[in-house]
């Protein structure tokens, strides 16, 4: 079983977790996005999320983190302190962090590559391939997505203003990037994105990516790609500028 952690999220736009731990409490998160943590509080740079026994175990898990091309460690941070301590975690660009209990969301949350931010010691964080090719091959989060399993508190970012909407069966067409995570009732796949005049001129790229079923989706209006795309465009034209 997860441990059973206590947070707060902190600021608008650009916000910041914060977890408190009692004694012998972990929360573990992606290499690189502690913000602070209190005296009490010991970190360690481990290989994986700790539910891997072995070293033939580790070493699978490490093997499958880096076809996301995520780090092959993780950290994990437990208070060995007297009394609660707390840490902080950043979200990596402007956007809202979602908490997720997984008791709720039936054991088990999947989630684009780049959305984990961290979770209680217990959660299994894997990989998940996409049961069918068209979806990998050509949808925003690609042929693998992040899986993250277990019964306690799992924390993912979403880009801009987030959207959380709950599918009973309906249908749903988004943009591939605008995905964060959903359920493991919903079904994931991708569909060409209109006729052929459409797809070149139409600005919304050649596929949409439908997600269908009974549960929760989380969406985001600004995904990383979009805002460094954006970013880059207008530095190469004030470039452009400042030579002319």
């Amino acid at each position: 079983m997860a441990h059973e952690i206590d947070y707060r999220v902190h600021g608008e736009s650009l916000q910041y977790l914060e977890v408190e731990l009692d004694p012998g409490e972990t929360v573990i998160a992606e290499a690189g996005t502690m913000m602070y943590m209190t005296d009490g509080i010991r970190f360690e740079t481990r290989m994986g999320d700790g539910s891997e026994s072995g070293v033939v175990g580790k070493l699978f898990g490490a093997a499958k983190r880096m076809l996301t091309s995520e780090s092959l460690f993780m950290t994990h941070f437990t208070n060995e302190g007297q009394g609660k301590q707390h840490v902080g975690f950043a979200a990596p660009y402007p956007g809202q962090i979602v908490p997720v209990d997984l008791a709720a969301a039936g054991g088990e949350l999947l989630c684009q590559k780049d959305a984990f931010l961290c979770a209680a010691m217990g959660t299994e964080v894997s990989v998940a391939f996409n049961k069918r090719l068209g979806a990998g091959f050509f949808g925003g989060e690609g042929f693998i997505l992040q899986r993250l399993r277990g019964d306690g508190k799992v924390f993912v970012h979403a880009g801009g203003t987030l959207m959380q909407k709950r599918l009973n069966g309906e249908r749903l067409r988004v943009d591939t990037g605008c995905i964060v995570a959903f359920e493991s009732g919903i079904d994931y796949d991708i569909e060409l994105a209109g006729g052929l005049k459409s797809m070149l001129f139409g600005g919304e790229g050649v596929f949409l990516a439908t997600l269908e079923g009974h549960g929760t989706v989380w969406l985001q209006s600004l995904p990383f790609a979009r805002l460094a795309d954006r970013v880059l465009e207008n530095a190469v034209r004030l470039k452009q500028d400042d030579r002319s």
